[in-house]
């Protein structure tokens, strides 16, 4: 009884989640929803058309946004496991002082680090260019990296490194065998906020952007505000689609639910 309440609990949650982009999908295919119809009275693909269309320049963004999201993960992570290494398993003077730190990208507004990143990067001649948004969304992406991975690493027992590396092993086939395997779901975990936190910023990419890197969240916001709700549609379902697809590819990492399974199906 218990299990099933649970089960219909997360379908409720489920379905509530996903209720506010049942009318982005509609509008995607509608030549026109006026009230008080229920559902449009017509439904047509040319939304989809001129969204995949090369006029649109959607299939542009979404490429480019795909890259500062890949790039900026992968920064994130070569700065985050380090980082979060070293405030897991140690203690030192001032290290309330640091997490601290690492949290006021999350406490200050974006707009405002947004300004003030935006003169600082002015004069090293960052601004409008891609490696700038790709620097600028390390701000907001490194505190989820590295309290992952400081979470990760707080229960990790460096003891079997070091009987590794008794036995000969190389610093590289230490972390390869032995560190990265026992990490693995925390980078997964990590990464995956890091992409989609850098996926969506659109304050950031705008005041260190200029306008000149056209990435997805720009392009839908342009839309949005035009008034053309069946392309917004449109380009709102390609715009949460990598999201989607990376949470179901990571899953099961994340959560550790195919290895309860298979325990569990053991006599």
């Amino acid at each position: 009884m218990r299990r099933s309440r649970l089960t219909l609990l997360a379908a409720a949650l489920a379905f509530w989640l996903v209720l506010p982009l049942i009318p982005l999908a509609v509008w995607s295919f509608a030549r026109g929803w006026r009230f008080p119809d229920l559902f449009p009275r017509d439904l047509t693909l040319a939304a989809w058309r001129y969204t995949l269309s090369d006029t649109a320049g959607v299939i542009d963004s979404l490429a480019l946004t795909t890259g500062i999201a890949l790039a900026t993960t992968a920064l994130a992570a070569l700065i985050g496991i380090p980082a979060g290494r070293a405030l897991g398993l140690h203690q030192f003077r001032g290290k309330a002082v640091v997490e601290v730190i690492l949290l006021a990208p999350a406490i200050v507004p974006g707009i405002a680090v947004g300004l003030g990143l935006h003169g600082l990067f002015l004069t090293l001649g960052l601004t409008g260019t891609v490696h700038g948004v790709i620097v600028a969304h390390l701000i907001p992406t490194l505190p989820y990296m590295i309290f992952v991975m400081a979470g990760v690493f707080s229960g990790y027992d460096t003891a079997y490194e070091d009987q590794a590396r008794s036995l000969g092993a190389s610093p590289w086939q230490v972390f390869r065998h032995v560190t990265l395997p026992a990490i693995l779901p925390g980078i997964l975990t990590g990464a995956l906020f890091a992409f989609l936190v850098s996926w969506s910023q659109y304050i950031l990419t705008l005041t260190i952007g200029g306008g000149r890197v056209q990435t997805l969240p720009l392009v839908l916001f342009t839309f949005a505000t035009s008034g053309r709700n069946d392309v917004t549609g449109a380009i709102a379902m390609i715009y949460i689609l990598p999201g989607m697809v990376i949470l179901a590819l990571t899953a099961r990492r994340i959560t550790g639910r195919s290895r309860a399974f298979s325990a569990m199906a053991r006599p």
